[in-house]
């Protein structure tokens, strides 16, 4: 069983929604989608300067029927199994083609919102899932993984997706947030499920990476697991070894 939005021409022609209308459900879970919202911001001055290049954020959400919602529930796994697969190749298509193609994207992310009468669990379950996030690592040829938040709030909850760089995690350049908000969502039995992306870093990025720092302390820099240990190395030089 399945309600989603109609079929609008402009998401027939890129094939969008096929999958979704073509998704019958498993068993007794139901799949209902409220509605789709797009944010997209380009930014042409940053800090006093002009870009380069245009700074483009944007991000794709779907706001889902919490099969969950006021109630407590041990076995999440048959509703994920369902509900996660759609949601991720249909967000995954259309933010493909907000952007204009996969190879466009250079940072990527994902975040979830469940409404108020439901767990931050029941958000984690809809995307801490590879039957989600594979279609858009796929998708953009990822080699790092998504980043994350998972939160609860009301209507109108901001809607947080920090983004890094979709091949290299140590490239300080792609930190960064899409954040927005749907004023209507999510109503307490619903839960925000969203994809973020970006075409490029920060405009006047200055603030080195990871690889510089673990240069300039003398470190590894393909020593992974040294990064934590530095962490407490550098906490104990700056607390004068306390």
């Amino acid at each position: 069983m399945l309600m989603a939005l109609p079929p609008y021409s402009s998401f027939v022609k890129n094939k969008c929604l096929a999958h979704i209308f073509a998704y019958g459900g498993r068993g007794d879970v139901t799949l209902e989608i409220r509605k789709f919202v797009t944010y997209d911001e380009e930014t042409l001055i940053e800090g006093f300067r002009m870009a380069a290049r245009p700074w483009r954020m944007f991000a794709v959400a779907a706001v889902v029927k919490n099969p969950w919602s006021g109630r407590y529930v041990e076995d999440l796994g048959p509703e994920i199994r369902a509900m996660a697969p759609p949601l991720g190749e249909e967000l995954t298509c259309r933010i493909i083609a907000l952007a204009g193609s996969g190879d466009a994207i250079e940072a990527y992310g994902k975040a979830a919102v469940v409404g108020l009468d439901g767990e931050v669990e029941h958000a984690s379950g809809l995307i801490h899932t590879l039957r989600f996030g594979n279609h858009f690592r796929e998708a953009v040829q990822a080699k790092s993984y998504l980043s994350f938040t998972n939160t609860r709030g009301p209507g109108n909850a901001p809607i947080m997706i920090p983004l890094m760089d979709k091949n290299d995690a140590g490239r300080r350049s792609h930190y960064l947030t899409v954040q927005f908000s749907i004023p209507d969502a999510p109503r307490a039995d619903e839960i925000i499920v969203a994809l973020g992306g970006a075409t490029t870093g920060r405009p006047h990025h200055r603030i080195g990476d990871r690889y510089q720092d673990l240069k300039e302390l003398g470190h590894d820099l393909d020593n992974t697991p040294l990064i934590p240990a530095l962490f407490q190395q550098t906490k104990a030089q700056n607390h004068g070894g306390k």
